[in-house]
């Protein structure tokens, strides 16, 4: 068993049992290993220790979470503020492939792709010259399966060329899980998606959405304009090609439950725990001035 596996094992029990509270050393004992190897292995996987974890799981937390969503997300999404606590967020800029480019199929293009690791697991990664293509969690045993991952980058830009580069890739992905340090700058990347008018639409407001921070679908409709189409917003965020650095895993049911998520219900939790964990270890002392600064753009732009 990897540690990825011990550790989405322990994600899929506290999923169920969170109500039952376990402690360190019964989790420890579900995979196996001491108390002082687990609680180190979770730490350096999750980025939290197992109890704030545990916390950040119980629907409570989840509902307290959304009903700040509500309040500072919807007026964020609207007014097209990056949001509070965006200063250690990457900055992405999304564009839309045009009618010609997605006609093209991206011929030309040279996508460099590969895989690299992450806190959560293994990462697929394709780079087109104008932007991240591509971005995918894959299972342990996916990792160095090169003709699938191929096939699933041409699925998308069938006309281009794929080089595979593994050593370029987890260097690029390294930027986008480093450990928030006030005194660097935002990682500023570009990328390209193929979507409807829509789906980018709700991809772009994914992007206000505050990392630590949880909106529903209703939210996000909502801040479209289109108060009726939750369930569209919910069949777009499903189709995010690039996971992470759109961040579908903040979007949760109008209920306050976390929900499914389409590389795996355990990443998505421990992506809210890992983010919420330096959210309020950091984020909250810059909320005012990140919302007093941000610059105001309309939500489609």
């Amino acid at each position: 068993m990897t540690d990825y596996e011990r550790i989405a094992a322990v994600i899929r029990y506290l999923d169920v049992h969170y109500i039952e509270q376990p402690g360190l050393d019964a989790l420890a004992e579900l995979v196996g290993l001491s108390p002082f190897h687990f609680h180190r292995l979770f730490v350096r996987w999750a980025g939290v220790t197992p109890r704030e974890f545990l916390s950040c799981l119980t629907i409570a937390d989840a509902r307290v979470r959304l009903r700040e969503g509500e309040s500072v997300l919807t007026a964020a999404l609207q007014t097209g503020l990056s949001g509070p606590g965006r200063l250690h967020d990457l900055a992405v800029r999304l564009e839309a492939a045009s009618p010609g480019e997605i006609k093209a199929g991206g011929r030309g293009w040279t996508i460099v792709a590969g895989v690299g690791s992450t806190p959560f697991g293994p990462v697929r990664v394709g780079i087109a010259p104008r932007g991240f293509c591509h971005v995918a969690f894959l299972r342990g045993e996916d990792a160095s399966d090169r003709e699938t991952g191929t096939s699933a980058i041409l699925d998308e830009w069938p006309q281009a060329r794929v080089e595979w580069d593994d050593l370029e890739i987890q260097r690029r992905v390294g930027g986008f899980f480093a450990r928030p340090n006030s005194h660097e700058p935002n990682l500023k990347l570009k990328a390209i998606v193929r979507g409807t008018h829509f789906q980018v639409q709700v991809w772009r407001a994914l992007l206000r959405i505050p990392p630590g921070c949880f909106a529903s679908y209703g939210v996000v409709a909502l801040a479209l304009g289109r108060p009726a189409a939750a369930r569209a917003v919910g069949t777009a965020v499903g189709k995010n090609p690039l996971a992470w650095l759109v961040p579908c895993h903040r979007v949760i049911r109008d209920t306050g439950v976390l929900g499914g998520y389409r590389w795996g219900r355990e990443r998505k939790a421990a992506m809210a725990a890992w983010e919420g964990a330096w959210r309020e270890n950091d984020g909250e002392r810059h909320e005012v001035a990140d919302l007093e600064i941000a610059t105001r753009r309309p939500i489609g732009s």
